[in-house]
C-alpha cells in the first residue's frame, strides 16, 4: 500500500486494526465511518490521542482524499479537546511515515498530546497504562471533544 519508496517495519498483524475492530481492548474516545481517536496506552505528553483512519492505510500517502480531510478535522478536535482538558500551554502533534521515520505501526496515526508542564514530550521510554487508565484520561477528554 505504502509508496515504494517508503520501507516499513514488518509486521503479520496491524494492532490498530485489531483495537477497532474489539479484538483487543483499548479506549477509543470517538469514531465514525472515517475515523477513530484513541487513548494511547504510551502517555508522551498530556492527555496523548491517536487520530485514525478506521480503513487500514499504512502511510499518509495512502489516505483517501475524504479520509485525510476527515483525519485533519479529527485532529483539530483533538487538539482543541486535549487543550481544554488539561489547560496545557503548548500543543505537540507529530505523524510519521516508514521505518525510517520510526513509525513503528504500519497503520497511519496522527499523535496529538498537550505539552508537559516543564514543556515537551517524553521520547524515552514511559509506562504502558492498563485499559483502565486509558479510560480515566478518555473520560477527562470526552466532555471537550467537539465533532
Amino acid at each position: 500500500m505504502a509508496s515504494s519508496s517508503l520501507v516499513m517495519h514488518p509486521t503479520e498483524r496491524c494492532v490498530f486494526c485489531h483495537f477497532l475492530s474489539g479484538q483487543w481492548p483499548f479506549t477509543i474516545l470517538a469514531r465514525n465511518d472515517l475515523a477513530a481517536i484513541m487513548v494511547t496506552r504510551e502517555q508522551r505528553g498530556l492527555g496523548h490521542l491517536l487520530v485514525v483512519p478506521l480503513a487500514h492505510r499504512e502511510t499518509i500517502l495512502d489516505l483517501e482524499p475524504d479520509e485525510a480531510s476527515e483525519i485533519m478535522a479529527w485532529v483539530q478536535a483533538a487538539s482543541r479537546a486535549v487543550l481544554d482538558a488539561y489547560q496545557c500551554t503548548g500543543l505537540a502533534i507529530w505523524q510519521n511515515n516508514g521505518a525510517a521515520a520510526h513509525q513503528r505501526v504500519p497503520h497511519v496515526h496522527f499523535h496529538v498530546a498537550g505539552t508537559l508542564p516543564e514543556g515537551g514530550t517524553i521520547f524515552d521510554a514511559v509506562p504502558l497504562l492498563t485499559k483502565e487508565d486509558t479510560d480515566a484520561i478518555g473520560e477527562r477528554i470526552r466532555p471537550h471533544l467537539k465533532l
